[in-house]
């Protein structure tokens, strides 16, 4: 590396900037693709940030009391990417030649699990506001549940840096107002001010007060007039600190500050800047080294001395969290459990079952029944619903609100915000220790696609809790009776569904889900009341964890067709099965509450349930057909929905649509006589 000799502290300052700004550019250039505009005009804000305020350590990137910080600007990776191996992180120089690439640990976004020291997935714009919305309320539960008097341990930040396009997106509106609602005080974010987005100006199509709308929210904000006034920006961070509230720094910046033709411009903003521009924006930084990425001497000294910095910091909260746990040995063994992950001894020992003199119940009800069955012994199984608690049978009983006032608090209110539900629930799961949960009905589960879209890009463990999960929510009407959901979540890759069929299938969903990893859940549930299946006649609920098991066979286990059903829908296959027994057919009725567990079974398992040789097979879903094609075979058919609902009583829109015993006998009859 070539020798740069500092002649001051603002030189080494300076030098150091431009060392991220000439890294930024140079690894789109090679990659031909990428955004260098707003890590060359963000990169004093970071380098600020990450040398004077941040707490990390570079050699630790999951040290529990780490600052968490979020580039919610995802297409401004090489910012994040450059402060991490400037820095000290596991992340080399091969690796930012390699951004973009195939099987390279710098993708073009950044990607959780990935690149060490990223904290969450980010690219979707308004998502990495609304996740550190969620870290910063994960690390003020951490410190009402675990922190002690004289023990200060848990008194970590959460920063996040966004661009015009994030404070655009609605859920930082949604994410954003809840944030000031609770006065999350150790929150803190940057608001990019450069007035540029692709297609120009954002005059263009923006004349709101950003300022003043977090205001209104209840945040602290401040201003940075200039974003290469390092001092300025540290002063704003220290203040911020002091608020007791979250703030937003908003900072004027010029995009591809330093590119004497594209500076301010949307030409710099999704595109390389050419090698004739980079060389001119090395000659107007005074960038004195023409081989591409090339890092002085000093500069990396300069930034390595994050390494030293944050291993002292370590080292000190680690005698003070000794300390912690000296006084509170119980506390700190159970802190260390839950962020671990591990579930405690006995956690399921009281999950009710039910049989069948329990009459019909909603799946919703023994949901609410199964988890408040299990919320005593899983103190860590958090979170709440969009203003349709009672509907979704979600409250934890004896749990109180979280707020402002009771981080402490179960029980969250996330107000009509299904988008910023999501994704406060996915920075909860980032953050560790905790299981969180999402409820809503489950036609509005598109409100929060993006957030169920990135915890499985991520493999969170974070759960859905789905109600009202068919027509038969009846005389709503088309607009809340889900058709297409269950077809579009299941075609998400790493995303589980599970539609219970009774009480009893319901309470091992909830057994399988919390035991569940490697990415979210959603149960689906009823509104309705459905039969509690008598599981002295038929195979127990346990077969749940296997995706699909043989509730109720053929008298010699030789059927002569298949039936296969979810949900409420079970009851109407056991329903036609009895009718069709009675003359003579044999049938096998397969539960199949979990596609997505049953695809991953042993082919012998799978074909033990589902023989090849009986293809006279009818799956029946009150829901969109396009899942089942998989498991029918080309001889199967299938009785779902593939139009429309309307308003008017479930039971008769299940009649009316041919969700019934009646047209499900018709329609395998139809199939055997082929």
């Amino acid at each position: 590396m070539a020798e740069v000799v500092a002649t001051g502290l603002e030189t080494i300052d300076e030098l150091c900037i431009n060392t991220v700004r000439v890294l930024s550019m140079e690894a789109v250039q090679r990659a031909n693709s990428g955004h260098p505009g707003a890590p060359m005009a963000l990169a004093p804000i970071t380098y600020t940030l990450w040398t004077k305020h941040l707490r990390h350590n570079p050699a630790n990137p999951d040290w529990l009391a780490r600052d968490r910080f979020v580039l919610s600007c995802g297409h401004a990776s090489m910012l994040l990417y450059s402060a991490l191996h400037l820095s000290g992180y596991d992340l080399s120089l091969d690796d930012i030649k390699d951004f973009r690439q195939w099987g390279s640990r710098t993708p073009g976004h950044p990607e959780y699990g990935t690149t060490p020291g990223v904290e969450t997935t980010t690219g979707p714009l308004g998502q990495g506001l609304a996740n550190a919305v969620g870290l910063a309320l994960a690390q003020a539960r951490i410190a009402a549940e675990f922190g002690r008097p004289g023990h200060d341990v848990f008194d970590h930040w959460t920063y996040f840096l966004a661009s015009d396009g994030d404070v655009m997106e609605g859920v930082s509106h949604e994410a954003a107002s809840l944030a000031g609602h609770w006065k999350l005080g150790r929150l803190i974010g940057f608001y990019d001010e450069n007035q540029i987005t692709i297609d120009g100006a954002t005059g263009l199509v923006m004349s709101d007060d950003t300022a003043q709308r977090f205001e209104a929210y209840g945040w602290d904000v401040r201003r940075v007039e200039d974003g290469n006034d390092i001092a300025a920006i540290d002063q704003a961070v220290s203040v911020a600190k002091a608020s007791g509230t979250p703030s937003l720094i908003i900072v004027r910046t010029q995009i591809a500050y330093g590119s004497p033709n594209k500076q301010g411009t949307s030409d710099s903003h999704g595109a390389p800047l050419g090698e004739e521009e980079i060389r001119l924006t090395k000659k107007n930084l005074g960038w004195e080294f023409d081989a591409a990425f090339t890092i002085p001497d000093d500069a990396l000294a300069h930034w390595r001395r994050c390494i030293t910095r944050g291993a002292a910091m370590q080292a000190e909260w680690d005698q003070q969290f000794a300390a912690y746990e000296a006084e509170h040995p119980e506390s700190a063994k159970e802190l260390r459990r839950r962020m671990a992950g591990e579930l405690p001894q006995g956690w399921d020992e009281q999950l009710p079952t039910f049989d069948s003199e329990t009459g019909p119940m909603a799946t919703r009800a023994a949901s609410g029944q199964a988890l408040n069955a299990i919320a005593p012994a899983l103190p860590e199984l958090v979170g709440g619903s969009a203003d349709l608690t009672g509907s979704n049978k979600t409250a934890i009983r004896g749990g109180e609100p979280l707020s402002r006032d009771n981080y402490a608090g179960r029980n969250v209110y996330f107000g009509i915000r299904e988008h910023a539900m999501g994704s406060v629930a996915n920075g909860m799961a980032l953050y560790g220790g905790f299981i969180p949960y999402a409820a809503t009905f489950l036609v509005f589960c598109d409100y929060m696609k993006p957030p169920i879209r990135l915890a499985a890009i991520m493999g969170l463990k974070t759960i859905y809790v789905f109600s009202h999960d068919s027509i038969g929510v009846g005389e709503d009407g088309p607009t809340h009776q889900p058709i297409e959901m269950l077809a579009t979540l299941r075609a998400i890759p790493n995303m589980t569904v599970i539609r219970p069929a009774d009480a009893n299938e319901t309470v091992a969903a909830w057994r399988a889900v919390i035991k569940h990893r490697g990415g979210p859940v959603a149960l689906s549930l009823t509104r309705q009341k459905v039969p509690t299946i008598d599981r002295s006649q038929f195979a127990e609920a346990s077969g749940l964890e296997r995706g699909a098991y043989v509730l109720a066979d053929a008298d010699g286990g030789k059927p002569a067709a298949i039936i296969i059903a979810t949900g409420s829908e079970v009851s109407v296959a056991l329903e036609a099965r009895e009718r069709l027994s009675k003359e003579g057919i044999a049938i096998r009725v397969v539960s199949m509450p979990c596609m997505e567990y049953f695809a991953a079974q042993p082919v012998e398992y799978r074909e033990q349930v589902l023989p090849p040789e009986v293809t006279a097979r009818v799956a029946v879903e009150a829901a969109h057909p396009m899942p089942w094609y998989r498991w029918i075979g080309e001889k199967g058919d299938i009785v779902g929905l593939d139009h429309f609902g309307a308003s008017a009583p479930g039971p008769r829109l299940f009649e009316e649509y041919g969700l019934i015993a009646d047209a499900v006998v018709a329609r395998l009859k139809g199939v055997l006589a082929r």
